[in-house]
């Protein structure tokens, strides 16, 4: 028993971080830091079983302090009233600096407990020594002096609770005998409530009949969970009266949140048997409908959607499967969180054009000839392979035909070329954009497992489009990209495959759908990102831009009246010469398509359109009067002259006046108003005399995505170490074609009379430094060792090239050419600046049949089997070598 427990001066104090124990409780702890296991070493493990030791509550650095309870230099106020002494602080300077850092909040109250159970333990594999202590409550004391001894703590202490005579004359009192018979009431409905949970509670009803009136409210509260506020509250209670009231108090808590929590329960529960009742009293209903034949089919969703499916005509496998999940969907609820999405997979399935398809009518090649010719100038090749193409099908309908690819740069009239294919078979058109698409479930579409699944892009476009054989086009097919969602490319082997798309699984689906009947068409800028077997499945259609007399054709053709019919203008009031196109064409437009060209019309229909809105506001409208234009105004007024009105016929629609405006003058376009609207020209025909007039500077050509383009390079030396040095964002590739072409020079440069015969160096004491403008565009490609080698050739002989000449092809170490690819958007990119002379390596005069021959009446093509060959064409008058070398 704790009363004949007789308590020492002094306790080691164990410290209990947001805990406490309560006499009469039994906990176990295990101690691993070096202070708690010196103290059990010291205090428990030595003496046996008479080892005694404080435990004192501690609170958290973090946690706020309330007065005294928590403090390290102040006592505790008794439950009487009565202010304990100050608790000085005794420590060593390692401790204190530590405290000073880390406040230790201590509890002036504790209690002390004895060992029941000691078990050592030691840790693998740091060797680290552990205590498991099992301990006892025993009294409450109070701290009087708190001092450090070593490595723990050690307190000078006073005993708090009563005596056995003090107890034996307190449990006589009426008013305690009370509070205990209303603590064990309120315990017993407590355990009474929990006893259907816990198979453990019958042991604290035992305790209720056994143990002292003294013990009875710590033991009870500590087998119990509750806030340490409230722990700590219990162990500030040392009047037995106080404490029975607080013990009651938290035990009626505890039940009255048992029992809300269990009406809560029992409320869900009675929602869930009525929701079961409900779905009973339907299934009821609707069998006696069924009886009486008073059946509401509108009403009934799930009969609808059944409907809808026989009417899609879904092939039989398919339509098992359906049956099948429409079964399921029958026997789910419409709360049940898979109904939705199973009523969702089955719209879809319906929605599918399994066997609908478009009528085509016969085909007629010169109808579709003269739609091919209507809607795109030029491209003779190109029209021609879909004419074939089409004769084809017409032949034989059912043909696999191969799938059609457009490559150009942007602006050409790829897509458009899709949508005439789809009118000339009298077919529905579905554009698909895979620019940008990384995810492979956009081509597969997502599995139904997912939450927001939905069909591929494939599969949500047949269902836009709503029949089994439209043209689909797959727009800019190379621009598509892979990471961890996978790779949409490779999912497009499927898809283009005509020994595979005819039983094409979705994901999302996960049955085979025909895409056999669907006619492809892609398109892309270039081939290099297309995947190989991609690539394999499709012929490459190339579409290399157009000259500057085909633009000039499409912009009075098809440009200009779209322009107009966009901006509200008709050709009587804005007229735009041919010449003007030209300037525009010329001055602020090189490329390959007609997107700018288009834009910088646009550009002047807009201003055409702002000056005819001020004219239509500069005259009120009446009734009977139209506004007059105020140009019509201007050539009727005279200086101080009356002006008659005129009373013009208003139009059909109230608001359209086509005589007025064709009384007011037409607006041409000038170059004084090309250079106000447009601004200044944008590309001068003399740039490359201007760029190419000092030596070190030649002309390259060179490919993009956007077509051919003019490239120079720029070479210049300095003195240095012998460096070449490289600048202008080059790739490895083209870095490579410098050094050789540097290589090639300086071994040569005896013959080409840059050194004297006997000098080896040719870089001595001289860097070299080579510039590809702009320097901001990434540049790479093995077409410019020609280009560089005249450059250097240029500079160390300080001869100029010739302006009116460019080149493109790679060359060995020992100085042959080899042929290069892009020939014909090179030469057109040559046209457009102006260059009357092109050098080519003799392998490629082949690719010159795809050039138009309009742009190669005005040019001259010289072909180069050697670089000897380029050098004697680059220049003036020949290469600058010796005569009698022999090169």
């Amino acid at each position: 028993m704790a009363e004949s427990i007789e308590l020492p001066n002094r306790l080691a104090i164990l410290p209990f971080k947001n805990k406490v124990l309560l006499p009469g409780a039994i906990i176990r702890i295990r101690c691993t830091s070096p202070s708690s296991v010196k103290l059990v070493e010291q205090e428990l493990w030595q003496r046996e079983e008479n080892g005694l030791i404080g435990v004192l509550p501690v609170r958290d650095s973090n946690s706020t302090l309330e007065g005294k309870k928590l403090s390290v230099f102040e006592g505790v106020a008794s439950d009487a009233g009565e202010e304990s002494p100050k608790v000085p602080f005794a420590a060593s300077d390692s401790h204190k600096q530590k405290d000073q850092q880390e406040p230790i909040h201590w509890h002036m109250r504790g209690v002390a407990a004895r060992a029941l159970h000691l078990s050592r333990g030691v840790e693998k594999p740091s060797g680290r020594v552990t205590y498991t202590v099992v301990l006892e409550g025993i009294c409450r004391f109070n701290v009087q002096e708190l001092s450090a001894r070593g490595t723990y703590h050690t307190a000078r202490i006073s005993r708090l609770d009563m005596t056995k005579n003090e107890m034996e004359q307190a449990e006589q009192d009426p008013d305690l005998i009370a509070l205990s018979r209303k603590f064990k009431v309120t315990a017993m409905e407590l355990i009474s409530v929990l006893e259907q949970k816990q198979k453990t509670v019958s042991k604290t009803k035992v305790l209720l009949e056994t143990v002292p009136v003294h013990r009875l409210a710590d033991i009870f509260v500590a087998s119990f969970e509750i806030s340490f506020e409230e722990q700590l509250c219990m162990l500030d209670s040392v009047d037995l009266k106080l404490r029975l009231s607080k013990a009651t108090e938290l035990v009626d808590r505890h039940l009255q949140s048992i029992r809300v929590a269990e009406k809560i329960t029992q409320k869900v529960e009675g929602q869930l048997s009525k929701s079961q009742k409900e779905f009973l009293l339907r299934q009821q209903m609707r069998a006696i409908k069924e009886e009486l034949g008073d059946n509401d089919d509108d009403e009934d969703d799930v009969a609808a959607l059944e409907r809808k499916m026989q009417s899609a005509g879904m092939p039989p496998n398919i339509w098992k499967h359906a049956l099948r999940e429409l079964r399921q969907l029958r026997k789910m609820q419409p709360q049940q969180p898979g109904y939705s999405s199973s009523r969702v997979y089955l719209e879809h399935l319906a929605d599918l054009p399994w066997q609908k398809a478009s009528e085509e009518r016969e085909l007629d090649l010169r109808a579709a000839r003269e739609r091919l010719d209507s809607d795109h100038y030029g491209l003779v090749k190109v029209k021609q392979r879909i004419i074939e193409y089409l004769a084809v099908r017409k032949l034989k309908p059912d043909a696999r035909g191969p799938v059609l690819c457009f490559v150009g740069p942007p602006g050409v009239g790829k897509t458009s070329l899709a949508s005439s294919i789809a009118a000339a078979l009298d077919r529905k058109f579905i554009r698909i954009s895979l620019g940008g698409v990384k995810d492979e479930a956009d081509i597969r579409g997502h599995r139904r497992t997912y939450v927001g699944s939905m069909p591929g892009r494939l599969i949500e476009g047949l269902k836009r489009v709503g029949v089994c054989n439209p043209v689909m086009l797959l727009d800019e097919v190379d621009k598509t990209g892979s990471d961890t969602r996978g790779d949409p490319a490779s999912a497009l082997l499927e898809v283009l495959d005509p020994e595979q798309n005819k039983s094409f699984n979705d994901h999302y689906l996960n049955v085979p759908f025909d895409l056999s009947k669907v006619i492809f068409v892609a398109t892309a800028n270039r081939m290099q990102p297309i995947p190989p077997p991609l690539r394999d499945r499709m012929e490459v259609i190339e579409l290399p831009g157009y000259t500057p007399e085909e633009k000039l054709r499409i912009a009075m053709r098809h440009l200009i009246p779209r322009v107009l019919d966009q901006h509200g203008l008709s050709s009587e009031f804005l007229q735009i010469p041919e010449d003007m196109v030209k300037l525009v064409i010329q001055r602020y437009t090189r490329e390959a398509g007609v997107r700018n060209l288009e834009r910088n019309l646009a550009a002047l229909a807009r201003a055409a359109a702002v000056k005819a809105a001020e004219q239509e506001c500069a005259v009120p409208v009446s009734k009977d009067v139209y506004p007059m234009a105020e140009s019509l105004l201007d050539t009727r007024l005279a200086d101080g002259a009356e002006v008659e009105m005129e009373v013009i016929p208003m139009g059909v629609n109230g608001h359209e006046i086509s005589n007025a405006l064709r009384s007011t003058p037409a607006l041409v376009v000038d170059e004084a108003m090309l250079e106000k609207i447009l601004g200044p020209p944008r590309f001068d025909d003399g740039e490359t005399a201007e760029r190419v007039a000092t030596p070190g500077v030649s002309v390259g050509l060179v490919w993009t995505s956007f077509g051919g383009d003019v490239q120079f390079v720029e070479a210049t030396s300095m003195v240095g170490k012998g460096d070449l040095h490289l600048t202008g964002q080059l790739g490895d590739v083209i870095k490579e074609s410098a050094q050789i072409a540097l290589t090639w020079v300086r071994a040569r440069a005896a013959d080409l009379k840059f050194s004297a015969a006997g000098e080896i160096n040719l870089l001595e004491n001289q860097d070299i430094h080579i510039h590809f403008p702009a320097g901001a565009v990434p540049k790479d490609g093995p077409s410019a060792g020609v280009t560089l080698v005249t450059s250097l050739v240029s500079l160390f002989s300080q001869r100029r090239v010739r302006a009116d000449t460019a080149m493109t092809g790679e060359m060995t170490l020992r100085g042959l050419v080899l042929p290069v690819g892009g020939v014909k958007d090179k030469i057109l990119a040559a046209h457009r600046y102006g260059i009357k002379r092109v050098i080519l390596p003799e392998r490629n005069l082949k690719d010159l049949v795809e050039v138009p021959p309009a742009v190669l009446n005005g040019m001259e093509v010289l072909p180069a089997k050697r670089i000897e060959d380029v050098l004697e064409q680059a220049f003036e008058g020949g290469c600058p070598w010796r005569q009698h070398a022999r090169l």
